[in-house]
């Protein structure tokens, strides 16, 4: 890890601040296995159905009509989640932004999940880029997984148990470990590997 820190530079996490959970998730769900521009064209179309918001709010989500939502490309199962995930920030189960600062990092994952069409790893998203919790590791996080193999220079992927157990000697800035084994897993071609490689000498050319 102290290489990779030296070959990435400074730690530089961005914070997605200003956003409440409830428009957090609901932008996760929008993008749930969709490419980023698709659902980003949805997302412009479902926050023009409430004029004068910036984001709507979880009421008025519950009021519109569902072939409202349909139309601006939302499936049957994500308006069934986004309606859930507004329900649940009704009742609290969803934290508001004031709320959610008081809360440890289980607390949250433990309330969060009970919304229909999140799981944990969106939660651990929210943790790191919106909340800015320092110990958080993904380690379900295709990019986390495959840092880790490439800074340690290991011949398969390792699984999430051997993820999380390597990673307890990080804490308590997991997340920072996170952060620099996605820009491992980013920069594969350029990050060298962790053991050194012994080149074989070569032959020199016989002045005879």
């Amino acid at each position: 890890m102290k290489r990779l820190i030296a070959e990435v530079g400074p730690y530089a996490l961005p914070l997605r601040a200003g956003r409440s959970p409830f428009e957090s998730l609901a932008r996760a769900i929008a993008y749930q296995q969709l490419h980023g521009k698709a659902a980003e064209s949805i997302l412009k179309r479902f926050i023009a159905l409430f004029p004068g918001r910036r984001f709507p709010r979880p009421t008025e989500v519950l009021a519109a009509i569902p072939d409202a939502l349909r139309s601006t490309g939302f499936s049957h199962a994500k308006i069934a989640a986004l309606r859930d995930l507004a329900a649940k920030a009704l009742d609290g189960t969803v934290p508001t932004s004031r709320v959610i600062q008081g809360l440890d990092d289980d607390a949250i994952v433990e309330r969060l999940v009970e919304v229909r069409g999140i799981g944990r790893w969106t939660v651990e998203m929210l943790l790191i880029f919106q909340l800015g919790r320092p110990d958080v590791l993904p380690v379900d996080d295709f990019g986390v997984r495959n840092g880790f193999r490439i800074a340690y220079a290991l011949g398969e992927m390792p699984t999430p148990k051997e993820l999380f157990r390597y990673g307890e000697r990080w804490k308590p800035y997991r997340t920072a470990a996170a952060w620099y084994l996605w820009r491992a897993s980013e920069g594969a071609k350029v990050i060298r590997p962790a053991r050194p490689i012994v080149k074989k000498p070569t032959k020199r050319a016989s002045n005879g």
